[in-house]
């Protein structure tokens, strides 16, 4: 589905290797509009992310049921993350929750939702329960910046419909898509700066979110990527996948974790999908590259998923470009898993 939005005057269509088709990449300078981000407000047009909708008087109780996330007590106008996982806990399907008007929206990747809806419907049973495909009626914007409350301040009482999902210094519309066009403009002349999927992605991987399918792989595991807390509730009953969740959680660690790697050249970046090796003689394979970006400040960056055994000050290869882990980037080590120190004072 192309954007209706992209066809407006300084748009610049992404590239054919995009996982952002349909929208904007940028509106002239992709490092500037990173800059406003961080300074005043942007808008980005997200409008290729693809909606389901869930009403139906048991929508609560039964997404509870089915997905990693403490769904049961989420109220009107509350948002939140969740998973579905297979039966060794693997990611399967990540979706943005937002529960308004008798509704539960799931906002998906791009091409995610037919298998998400699919899996869904599958789950009915006796559930009064009417998920469907929304994409042609709901159409998302994202705002960032720290002006982001300050601008919906001044554009409150103005009901266009929207669903406003309020986060941390950013903020997504659920927009009908016959008004994406107005609701754009309306955005832009209360102050925001039009922004394309470049900045988006530069600032998202800088902050160490990932994303389905492009920071994820077919064996990734909630831990791995941080989406213990965001997306999955270590607290509620059974769910598929709640099994490897749990025994990690209180027994081990993940196999591996997503760092931020800085690249050493800007003019040939991995792509996607291509291998972390180790810079020495051997070049053994430790890990798989995810978001590639070009960050203001920065410079050239990417998301990587690496073996845990891998060592911060290691010299690796991203692909063939050389790159080094941001130790920031790593997570702190939270000590002896509970369970396992459990296990230990039992045997003394």
């Amino acid at each position: 589905m192309i954007s209706p939005l992209l066809e407006l005057p300084g748009a610049v269509a992404p590239p054919d290797t995009s996982a952002d088709p349909g929208v904007a990449w940028h509106h002239g300078d992709p490092l500037r509009e990173q800059r406003m981000a961080e300074r005043d407000v942007v808008v980005v047009d997200r409008s290729h992310r693809e909606v389901i909708a869930v009403p139906g008087e048991d929508r609560l109780g039964w997404l509870h049921t089915i997905t990693s996330q403490h769904l049961a007590g989420l109220g009107e106008g509350e948002h939140t993350e969740a998973l579905v996982l297979d039966g060794q806990g693997r990611v399967e399907h990540h979706a943005v929750v937002s529960h308004s008007g008798a509704t539960v929206w799931l906002d998906t990747e791009p091409g995610g939702s037919a298998a998400l809806l699919r899996y869904l419907q599958q789950m009915v049973f006796w559930s009064k329960v009417q998920p469907r495909d929304a994409t042609s009626e709901i159409a998302v914007l994202t705002l960032l910046g720290p002006a982001t409350g300050r601008l919906l301040a001044d554009l409150e009482g103005e009901d266009d419909g929207s669903v406003v999902r309020a986060l941390d210094g950013r903020a997504d519309l659920l927009v009908p898509r016959k008004r994406l066009a107005k609701v754009w403009q309306r955005l832009i002349s209360a102050g925001a700066t039009p922004a394309g999927t470049w900045a988006h992605e530069a600032l998202r991987a800088a902050a160490l979110r990932a994303r389905l399918g492009v920071d994820t792989d077919d064996r990734t595991i909630p831990h791995e990527v941080g989406w213990i807390g965001p997306a999955v509730h270590l607290d509620k009953g059974c769910y598929r996948g709640q099994e490897t969740v749990a025994r990690v959680s209180n027994l081990g660690r993940a196999p591996r974790r997503m760092v931020l790697l800085h690249l050493e050249s800007g003019d040939t970046l991995p792509p996607t999908g291509s291998q972390v090796r180790t810079g020495d003689q051997a070049q053994r394979v430790v890990g798989r590259i995810g978001t590639v970006a070009t960050h203001h400040e920065l410079g050239p960056i990417a998301l990587a998923l690496v073996k845990r055994s891998v060592e911060p000050a290691t010299p690796l290869l991203a692909s063939d470009v050389a790159a080094s882990i941001d130790p920031d980037s790593v997570p702190p080590d939270s000590g002896e898993p509970p369970g396992r120190a459990a296990l230990r004072r039992l045997r003394v």
